[in-house]
């Protein structure tokens, strides 16, 4: 059973709205139900985007939330440097961050994480955000 999750970047903005389609997937990490799995480079991109689509003001309540809850796991993978998304080195954070806490799976709708479909190890699980309720 999928319980601990990263959520590449694409994917947590479209999940934070009351509104999105996809909204449960934050609601059950607000509940407890999955552990998000950040870094202080992931919270600061989340929060470099989320500032630039909605607002400061709303950026700093989400990150907020997330340091508060107990099932966001905050790693620092300073000695995991896979470099596995040679298109795209700046994604390369969610894979390490994943390699070092044990994640269950990457959610993404990014194109650059297809490569991992060709890399066997270390082994990475992603799926694309519409299909992650049919994972849990």
């Amino acid at each position: 059973m999928i319980k601990r999750v990263l959520l590449d970047t694409n994917c947590f903005l479209v999940v934070v709205p009351k509104r999105s389609p996809f909204r449960w997937i934050y609601d059950k990490i607000l509940t407890g139900e999955l552990e998000l799995v950040v870094s202080t480079e992931i919270l600061l991109e989340y929060e470099e985007q989320l500032t630039k689509f909605y607002s400061a003001e709303y950026a700093e309540m989400i990150i907020k939330v997330l340091a508060n809850l107990p099932n966001v796991i905050k790693i620092n993978p300073i000695s995991f440097n896979w470099l596995l998304i040679p298109d795209d080195p700046d994604d390369d954070k969610f894979i390490d961050a994943y390699v070092a806490s044990n994640a269950d799976v990457i959610i993404t709708n990014d194109k650059h994480f297809k490569i991992l479909e060709f890399i066997k190890f270390p082994p990475i699980n992603i799926c694309k955000i519409i299909e992650f309720k049919n994972n849990l």
